[in-house]
C-alpha cells in the first residue's frame, strides 16, 4: 500500500474522506491527526530557475509574469551549492578568479572539460588560494595568470606541483608597458620578442627564444641604465621598458615561463602554455551576468556558485540538491556556534569539538579576510 505517513508519530495513515476543494483527507491510525499531501513542487521550480538562469532568456519571456516568478524562486537564492569532492587526481589544473567589482572574487579551478571547485573571498591572496587548493589533490602542472597570491599558495599547498605562467598573460603585461606601437627601438625589438612567446612550441624554440631575449637584454642594457633629473630627483628615462623587463626577468628566474616545454620532454604528449581554458569559463560566466544584469551582490556569487556547480563532472538531480546543499540559515548557524564564547567558570570553552571545516561551504574561516 502507498500510504503516507504521519508527519506528527510517524504512524501510518488512512484515508478520510475529502476536502472542500475535493483534495483527499488522510487520517492518522495511532494519533488522529489529519492531513492533505501535498504535492512537492520544489524541484520543478528548481529546474526552471536553472533554466532561465543559463541560459539567454530574460524573465519577460517566460510564461509567467515577473513578480510570480520571483516568489516561486526566491528560496533557490538561499541554497549554496557546493563542489563536491571526488578526489580524483588531474594532471593539468587551470586557476583563475573571476571578480566583481573588487568586493568579491570568485576564485575558480578548471580541469578535463569541467569545473572542480570554487571559492569565494575578498582578495586573490594566499589564504584564499590555499583555501581552494585544500579541496583539490595536487597536480602535476598547475596553470594560471600570475597571481602572487596563487605561487605563495602552491608553494606550501602543492609543493611538488609545477606552475606553468600563462605565455599570453605574460606577453600582455610586456605590452602594457610597451604599448603596441612603441616608438623607440629597443620597445620595438621587446614587443617583438613578446608577440614570439605565443609561438613557442618545445624545448628548442624555448631556447631560442630565451637567447633572443638576452640578446636583447645585452644590446639595451645601457641604455636603460639612462636617467633624467626631474624635480630634483633622478628617474630611469625609460622606466616603462625597464619594468617589462623586470616582469620577463621574474619569469625566467623562477623558470614558470616554459614549463609546459619541460613536461612535454619528460613525461611526452602536449601540455598547455596558455590559460584559455579557463579564460573561455570567465567569459561565459561575464555573459551570464551581463545577459541577467540588475541582480544584487550576494545573487551574483550565488549564480556564479550555481554556473559551476552545473558545469561539475556530475551534478546531482534537482531534487538531490535540494536535500543536501546548505542553505543560509545553515551557514548563519555555523557562523553563530564558532563565535561563542568560552562560557566557563576557569575561562574554558564551553564545548569542544565544535570547530567548522568550513572548506566546506563558501568561505573558510581560517582564511576569512
Amino acid at each position: 500500500m502507498n500510504n503516507p505517513r504521519c508527519g506528527a508519530c510517524g504512524g501510518r495513515m488512512k484515508r478520510n474522506g475529502t476536502t472542500k476543494a475535493g483534495a483527499q483527507r488522510w487520517r492518522c491510525i495511532r494519533c488522529g491527526a489529519s492531513a492533505v499531501r501535498r504535492i512537492d513542487a520544489s524541484a520543478k521550480a528548481l529546474r526552471a530557475f536553472l533554466r532561465w538562469l543559463l541560459s539567454k532568456d530574460a524573465i519577460a519571456d517566460l510564461k509567467t509574469s515577473r513578480t510570480t516568478f520571483w516568489r516561486k524562486t526566491a528560496w533557490i537564492w538561499r541554497i549554496w551549492p557546493i563542489a563536491p569532492k571526488t578526489g580524483e587526481v588531474h594532471d593539468v589544473v587551470f586557476l583563475d578568479g573571476i571578480w566583481l567589482r573588487r568586493r568579491a572574487a570568485v576564485l575558480i579551478a578548471y580541469a578535463d572539460g569541467h569545473v572542480i571547485a570554487w571559492h569565494l573571498a575578498q582578495s586573490e591572496c594566499a589564504s584564499a588560494w590555499a583555501a581552494l587548493m585544500a579541496r583539490i589533490p595536487a597536480p602535476s602542472m598547475a596553470v594560471s595568470d600570475g597571481s602572487a597570491g596563487l605561487a605563495k599558495a602552491a608553494s606550501i599547498m602543492w609543493p611538488a606541483t609545477r606552475i606553468q605562467r600563462c605565455t599570453f598573460h605574460a606577453a600582455n603585461q610586456v605590452k602594457r608597458c610597451t604599448t603596441l606601437k612603441p616608438k623607440l627601438e629597443a620597445g620595438i625589438e621587446l614587443l617583438g620578442i613578446a608577440n614570439a612567446l605565443g609561438e613557442v612550441d618545445g624545448v628548442d624554440a624555448a631556447a631560442a627564444w630565451l637567447l633572443d631575449y638576452n640578446a636583447w637584454c645585452t644590446k639595451w642594457e645601457s641604455f636603460l641604465k639612462e636617467f633624467t633629473v626631474k624635480d630634483g630627483k633622478k628617474v630611469w628615462t625609460h622606466e616603462r621598458l625597464r619594468k617589462a623587463r623586470g616582469s620577463l626577468n621574474k619569469l625566467v628566474r623562477e623558470g614558470t615561463l616554459f614549463t609546459f616545454a619541460k613536461m612535454e620532454q619528460e613525461r611526452g604528449g602536449k601540455w598547455p602554455a596558455t590559460n584559455n581554458a579557463i579564460e573561455s569559463v570567465n567569459a561565459r560566466l561575464r555573459e551570464m551576468l551581463r545577459l541577467h544584469r540588475g541582480l544584487p551582490l550576494m545573487h551574483r556569487i550565488k549564480a556564479i556558485f550555481w554556473w559551476c556547480y552545473m558545469h561539475t563532472e556530475s551534478p546531482l538531480s534537482a531534487s538531490e540538491i535540494i536535500r543536501v546543499m546548505p542553505t543560509d540559515d545553515d551557514v548563519d548557524g555555523l557562523f553563530a556556534a564558532a563565535s561563542k564564547k568560552p562560557s566557563g567558570e576557569d575561562g574554558s570553552p564551553e564545548e569542544y569539538g565544535s570547530g567548522i571545516d568550513w572548506s566546506e561551504f563558501h568561505m573558510p574561516t581560517e582564511y576569512r579576510q
